[in-house]
């Protein structure tokens, strides 16, 4: 069987890197990985975790998702042009209350999380259908489904994928093409220890008072907790996927964390919608005692089996 080529994007660190890592070291040498990522040049650790597999399965490309010319640069540069599993997986976060961020950091962060996944599929698409092959993976996120307080922004464009992979993959069909959603929970990678000390920067002035006291006495203090229960690790999410693009017939949703599982599950058990955001009102302003000791719990359960994970204070 010939090798399947794989191209992944943001692989400079967390998801991106882990993925790369695990599909080059395939025990059946079954995929030939091109790890991409804006910045060449933070390409070391990745280096060094591929180890053997560096010039052999795995080989490092830049590629930046937000230029069309770097997109095509970079798949040009592949032999033939083909890809037969796209994994576009670079991303970016923001957290905090609407009021208080710019439309420029909005904007930015629709156009990696949504147009750079579009772009992606504009420069690869076609070669995909006239090939009548190939499997595209969208690292996308619980967020895509169900919106969580202070991720406006960010659920809004985790939604946006959604929205339009589901409304893709019946043209995908069409042309045997298959198309998956992988949805993680909280997982535990630099890229969110990063939004997270971004977001105790925020500058909350233009805040009403009873919304900075939320985010940073309701939110900020809870993100950690919620991290070090729920959180999955890089590898986790990196296992899954290598499990879906493996499969004989891969899924179009797979949510990689059975524990936050039923908290998505509200959304599909009330037509009206009202199900989820009462819930989640009520855990964290009227049950937060009983929410934060089931954290606890959970956490306590599972600290024999994962590192502890702190990503610092909330800022006072």
């Amino acid at each position: 069987m010939d090798q399947k080529t794989v191209l992944i994007t943001g692989c400079s660190s967390g998801i991106g890197m882990a993925l790369a890592v695990r599909i080059a070291k395939d025990e059946k040498k079954r995929f030939k990985v091109y790890a991409t990522m804006r910045n060449p040049n933070k390409s070391e650790k990745l280096a060094e975790a591929a180890g053997r597999t560096l010039g052999r399965t795995l080989e490092i490309k830049q590629l930046d998702v937000c230029d069309e010319k770097s997109i095509k640069a970079c798949v040009d540069s592949i032999p033939n042009r083909r890809i037969d599993v796209l994994i576009s997986n670079a991303g970016m976060g923001l957290i905090g209350p609407i009021e208080c961020q710019s439309l420029e950091e909005m904007k930015a962060v629709m156009d990696t999380n949504f147009f750079g996944l579009v772009r992606l599929l504009k420069g690869i698409l076609p070669d995909m259908k006239r090939r009548k092959r190939g499997h595209i993976v969208v690292i996308s996120s619980v967020m895509g489904i169900q919106g969580i307080l202070f991720n406006d922004i960010y659920a809004a464009s985790k939604f946006a994928v959604e929205g339009f992979c589901e409304s893709l993959a019946v043209q995908a069909l069409r042309f045997n093409l298959n198309l998956t959603l992988i949805e993680p929970g909280p997982v535990i990678t630099e890229f969110e220890r990063k939004v997270y000390e971004e977001g105790l920067k925020t500058d909350l002035s233009a805040a009403d008072k009873e919304t900075a006291n939320m985010f940073t006495n309701v939110y900020l203090k809870n993100y950690n907790q919620i991290f070090q229960s729920l959180g999955q690790t890089p590898e986790d999410i990196a296992k899954h996927t290598h499990k879906i693009i493996t499969t004989n017939k891969p899924p179009f949703r797979h949510q990689t964390n059975n524990l936050y599982t039923p908290m998505t599950t509200l959304k599909y058990a009330d037509p009206n919608g009202d199900l989820p955001i009462d819930t989640f009102y009520k855990m964290v302003f009227e049950h937060d005692k009983i929410f934060n000791a089931s954290l606890n719990f959970i956490k306590m359960l599972r600290w024999g089996s994962r590192k502890s994970f702190n990503l610092g204070k909330p800022q006072q």
